[in-house]
């Protein structure tokens, strides 16, 4: 993406929410059977078709990157497991809503199970379209989490995003932070270095 402005600012959102969002929603109930005597381990574990559920501390550093309120509606890229769908629909409450959208029908299914038996009615994982990012049909969302990297920071999620709206994904290595503003080009800010699986 060219004409990007860049900064080192954009701090944590509050770590307590987070906090709880995570304490509220192990890890373990979202891995294969095989998997889950390692899910306080610090890395990425397998479940299946190549995919994987991001270590707990890189998914942490997303959230509090992503600085989700309460009432916010969030789209999240590459559900997987359905973990990260479930921690948000911690986050924003019966008073927002959360679209996950995974590729793989295997996944999705599973992960649509998942994110139903946590009760949190207001988040759902969806059967992403090939070819298409995202999920344009209930856009603007305020918050944009994208757990695949990309080569560059794609612009059919940017204009998902509603004005003043925030994008954290990895693109070629790092994890970046992106604001839009009304009128104006997207802000970025970067924030160190990660390892996923490509989006596709």
């Amino acid at each position: 993406m060219s004409g990007v402005q860049r900064d080192g600012a954009g701090g944590p959102a509050d770590a307590s929410a987070v906090d709880r969002a995570f304490e509220a929603t192990p890890r373990l109930g979202f891995l294969p059977p095989g998997e889950r005597q390692f899910a306080a381990v610090e890395r990425a574990l397998p479940i299946g078709h190549g995919q994987t559920c991001s270590q707990p501390a890189a998914v942490r550093t997303m959230l509090e990157l992503l600085d989700v309120a309460p009432g916010q509606r969030v789209l999240d890229v590459g559900a997987g497991s359905g973990w990260t769908t479930a921690l948000l629909a911690a986050l924003v409450g019966p008073s927002g809503g959360v679209v996950g959208v995974e590729l793989e029908p295997e996944l999705t299914r599973q992960a649509a199970a998942r994110v139903a038996a946590t009760g949190r009615t207001w988040a759902r994982v969806e059967q992403a379209v090939p070819g298409r990012l995202g999920w344009p049909a209930e856009a603007p969302y305020d918050r944009v989490l994208v757990s695949a990297e990309a080569p560059e920071v794609p612009a059919d999620l940017l204009a998902q995003l509603a004005p003043g709206g925030l994008l954290v994904l990895p693109v070629a290595g790092r994890m970046l932070r992106v604001t839009t503003t009304v009128g104006g080009e997207p802000v970025v800010s970067e924030h160190g270095q990660y390892l996923f699986v490509p989006l596709r």
